[in-house]
């Protein structure tokens, strides 16, 4: 809502005062000004279906030269790509993928190829799993061709990409129980195929300098990991290092880029300090040269590289934040900063010469809005708005706060107070993240949380131990604490808000998806005395049932560690963390959702528990979704969710 349209400093010039907006609505003017909402009144009642209304376009990606915008699309429940003209931002065409995929990310290759991530189901030795592959489009016939094998589970690891999008290197699994090999795809009318290095045991990563040449290999078996090295072209990839067992994660690193002609390579990677920092590496002595950058708090998330050299490091804090390398780009961000009205602004896309952007501003109570920026003309353009029916002045604002668990660890969480509300004694939703591990929530937009303090609600969500960000010692707070101290601390958040006389006692439910609406059953049959109610969507129910699941799914090495990190050191019987081990003792009202399509929770776990609870005091209230998985695809069916979300707290924890 209330977007427009602005001049802008000139790019990489820092302006010294916001430049005011070019044809900006009506409801910029001094009159209407007047009729513009209090900061402190109680926002009108939001309908469900405005949080789920969103635009048909998301995540816009330039041509290299910049002419073209390629974005996800949907219509009439259809997904596709569409093609946008970034001059005029005419449709231009649109290529459909079929029924039952997700497009998850689009790149491009040259400025008229296309290489599309679709992620959907596959079916191997009879079982059906999760799987993804590239879709690749020639814009100059039309014509689609799959990449890689769909008996793979990672089948779009795209490795590298030639600037004239000639031709790419994949890694490529032939069947999920097979180590990758780097397949050359030739792209033209016809794709021309061939293995550029062939599988190695336990090697499941593989990397490239910008020239294209495979300088790098790593990966873990049986619990020793093997990195695998070249310094030039035409010398054979060597076995240069081995380590095992109990050094494995203290030495492993995450390569982000390796510079052409050297052995130097920029690496995220674990310090002294037990947080992730930004090195450079030398890989023929293993050995870390420099530190480039560390956050004295948090860990670093990824690295952004222009060419050969580091543009920016990127954290969180309690919202996305960045440590420039390069001093134009801060001075854009600057710039555009100061046009644009909202809170945060992040450049999303670029051309290769920096002649066009696409930016997202936005904000925790602003779903935001994309635009393009031609820095020739130093105009911004509005693109399309993520949710054309809210009207951020009437959502509330979240806020970061900290407060101490019982053991004395600080927990950072994220607090939203209804608008035009005293903030006391107030209804409070808990709301636990899903993951668990190496996951947070921040000071994002969030429908939900949106929806429920519209509603009345103060909303808390605790990135309780084992959340990520905070460095390796936090996450490992988290190892064998599933159901224990991981729930202590969502316990601890309730004590919190109470004693802060934020919210009542007795007025109390938690919320969750996923590890989240695990949480929220583990709650209220651990503690019924705390929680008037919950609400549970893809919540596992029985762990080691989904363990075994998992071993299905992920890498193997992967699994291993995944198994290991939720049991903990010590011989821990996870049945007792279990909720539908004690699904017959249910004493408080739960709402528990499902996707009868999920491969990461499977349905199996959501039957699980209605059986164990055939006999309880209480029975949960059933909301089956026959054509969702993990997450909402449908529009009408997130409608529902939230819909019944509400009036199920309504009847439980009522607001008013």
């Amino acid at each position: 809502m209330f977007r427009f349209c602005a001049l802008v400093a000139p790019f990489f010039i820092l302006s010294a005062n916001p430049v005011a907006a070019q044809d900006a609505p009506a409801a910029a003017s001094d009159a209407s000004a007047a009729a513009q909402p209090s900061a402190t009144a109680k926002p009108p009642v939001i309908p469900a279906a405005n949080f789920t209304k969103r635009s048909p376009f998301s995540n816009p990606v330039l041509s290299p030269d910049g002419r073209t915008i390629a974005t996800r699309a949907r219509s009439d429940g259809k997904r596709y790509v569409a093609l946008i003209n970034a001059d005029t931002q005419q449709l231009t065409a649109r290529f459909g993928v079929g029924e039952g995929s997700e497009i998850t990310r689009i790149r491009w290759a040259g400025n008229d190829r296309l290489l599309i991530s679709i992620f959907g189901s596959a079916r191997y030795l009879n079982q059906d799993y999760s799987a993804s592959r590239v879709i690749y489009i020639n814009l100059r016939d039309g014509s689609m061709e799959t990449l890689g094998d769909y008996g793979a589970d990672d089948g779009d690891n795209i490795i590298f990409v030639a600037d004239d999008g000639s031709y790419l290197l994949m890694s490529v699994q032939r069947t999920k129980y097979q180590y990758p090999s780097v397949v050359r795809y030739d792209l033209g009318s016809d794709v021309e195929a061939s293995i550029v290095e062939r599988q190695i045991p336990g090697v499941w990563n593989w990397y490239t300098d910008k020239t294209g040449t495979v300088r790098l290999a790593t990966g873990i078996k049986n619990r020793v990991l093997r990195v695998h090295y070249r310094s030039n072209p035409g010398e054979k990839l060597e076995l240069v290092e081995k380590i095992k067992d109990e050094n494995v994660e203290e030495e492993y690193w995450g390569v982000s880029h390796i510079k052409a002609g050297t052995d130097e390579a920029y690496v995220l990677r674990e310090g002294e300090s037990g947080r992730v920092g930004f090195y450079t590496y030398n890989l023929k002595t293993r050995e870390p040269v420099d530190l480039l950058y560390e956050h004295p708090v948090y860990d670093l998330d990824s690295v952004l590289m222009h060419e050969d050299e580091p543009v920016a490091a990127y954290y969180t804090d309690d919202r996305d934040q960045a440590h420039w390398f390069d001093a134009g780009y801060k001075q854009t961000y600057s710039a555009l900063s100061a046009a644009l009205p909202e809170e945060e602004m992040w450049i999303s896309s670029r051309s290769k010469d920096n002649s066009r952007m696409i930016v997202w501003a936005g904000g925790p109570a602003d779903p935001g809005a994309f635009y393009i920026f031609t820095p020739a003309e130093n105009r911004l353009a509005l693109l399309t708005e993520i949710s054309p029916s809210i009207d951020e002045r009437h959502l509330a604002k979240p806020k970061a706060i900290s407060y101490t668990a019982r053991d004395g660890t600080e927990i950072r969480s994220i607090l939203t107070l209804p608008k035009g509300v005293e903030p006391k004694n107030l209804p409070l939703i808990i709301m636990p993240h899903g993951g668990p591990y190496g996951v947070r929530d921040r000071l994002d937009y969030n429908p939900e949380v949106q929806l429920l303090a519209n509603r009345g609600y103060a909303v808390l969500q605790p990135n309780f131990r084992g959340s990520g960000g905070y460095g390796t010692d936090f996450v490992e707070l988290g190892n064998g604490q599933i159901g224990r101290g991981m729930q202590d601390d969502l316990d601890d958040a309730m004590d919190w808000a109470v004693g802060e006389g934020i919210a009542a006692a007795d007025r109390v439910c938690i919320v969750g998806a996923s590890y989240g609406g695990y949480a929220a059953l583990w709650g209220v049959i651990r503690n019924p005395e705390r929680y008037r109610c919950a609400a549970s969507f893809a919540g596992v129910t029985d762990w080691d049932m989904i363990l075994s699941y998992d071993k299905r799914f992920f890498m193997r090495w992967f699994s291993r560690e995944w198994e290991e990190q939720v049991v903990g050191e010590e011989d821990f019987d996870l049945d007792e963390v279990s909720p539908y081990r004690l699904g017959k003792t249910l004493s408080r009202p739960v709402l528990l959702a499902q996707g009868k399509k999920d491969l990461r929770v499977p349905y199996s776990q959501f039957s699980k528990f209605t059986s164990a609870t055939k006999r309880a005091p209480v029975q949960p209230v059933e909301l089956v979704f026959d054509d969702e998985g993990h997450s909402f695809d449908e529009p009408e069916n997130e409608q529902k969710w939230l819909e019944e979300l509400t009036a199920f707290l309504a009847e439980h924890n009522p607001a008013g």
